[in-house]
């Protein structure tokens, strides 16, 4: 029992280590792809490979061969660090700016938005715009027109241009791309939402009751800015506000935010309670 469990430890630790270094060698063939190292690399393992076939044909005794073949070993990873010297500093510092890196094409995201939204909102143009966080999108994607732009308020406002053909629909942003447009949203099913609201409002509400996607829209009859997250609708913002709610839940990817949770949740309760009270008011 004892030695069965041993053999099943040291097969598991042979297959971890096997996998490592599938996912290392596949990792650097993957970004060597397009560089001239790919071709380097791809001969020294042709030579590699050549040379200790012929080594190990033992009776041959090919001696010589086979002293070449260890030093060949033994200098390979000096030999690689010499070659590849430009490829791995590119890679090293791509490593080291990832996380900085992202940031700012989220800053980017936000700031293009902040720029379209608030020149739509003055011109009354109406606007849906969805911007995908960690939960995927891709049936919605799939279902729309397919784009692959990066994001810019200029493609955004000429995509909901009245006479655009792309106008009808929701937009669909992917990390700093605008990956789809014409995009049909699921409308909400909620039987507290005010029967003021419009489609594009309903399909922004009903997205964010399905995934973890912040959605932004412009009416087109008020041009009031509104943000949907995780089925709790915010109206009438600032772009000021737009920017701050943007900052934190797509730049920070912050779901934490409570207060401001609750906040919308009793906005978004009260608001058709003052409805009916008008309505009241004015029969």
């Amino acid at each position: 029992m004892i030695l069965g469990a041993a053999w099943l430890s040291e097969s598991l630790r042979v297959l971890i280590q096997i996998g490592i270094l599938f996912l290392l060698i596949y990792a650097v063939l993957y970004y060597l792809r397009s560089t001239r190292g790919a071709m380097v690399i791809a001969g020294l393992f042709i030579l590699g490979l050549t040379l200790a076939i012929v080594a190990k044909i033992e009776f041959l005794g090919l001696d010589v061969l086979a002293y070449i073949l260890d030093m060949f070993g033994n200098s390979l990873f000096v030999a690689i660090l010499i070659i590849f010297q430009p490829e791995l500093r590119r890679a090293l510092a791509q490593l080291g700016s990832y996380i900085a890196r992202k940031g700012k094409q989220r800053r980017e995201i936000v700031s293009e938005i902040i720029s379209a939204v608030s020149a739509m909102s003055k011109r009354k143009c109406g606007a849906l715009i969805v911007v995908e966080r960690r939960f995927n999108l891709q049936t919605l994607i799939d279902d729309s027109i397919p784009l692959d732009i990066k994001i810019n308020s200029l493609v955004l406002e000429s995509i909901f241009f009245p006479n655009s053909p792309l106008h009808d629909g929701a937009v669909i942003v992917r990390n700093n791309k605008i990956v789809a447009a014409r995009a049909i949203l699921p409308l909400t099913r909620a039987e507290h939402v005010s029967r003021h609201l419009g489609t594009r409002h309903r399909a922004a509400l009903g997205v964010s009751e399905e995934s973890d996607a912040v959605t932004i829209v412009v009416s087109e009859e008020s041009g009031f800015i509104s943000l949907a997250y995780r089925g709790i609708f915010h109206r009438d913002l600032s772009p000021e506000e737009l920017e701050n709610m943007l900052e934190q839940l797509v730049v920070m990817k912050d779901d934490g935010e409570l207060n401001e949770t609750v906040q919308m949740i009793e906005e978004q309760e009260s608001a058709p309670i003052r409805e009916e009270k008008d309505d009241k008011e004015n029969e």
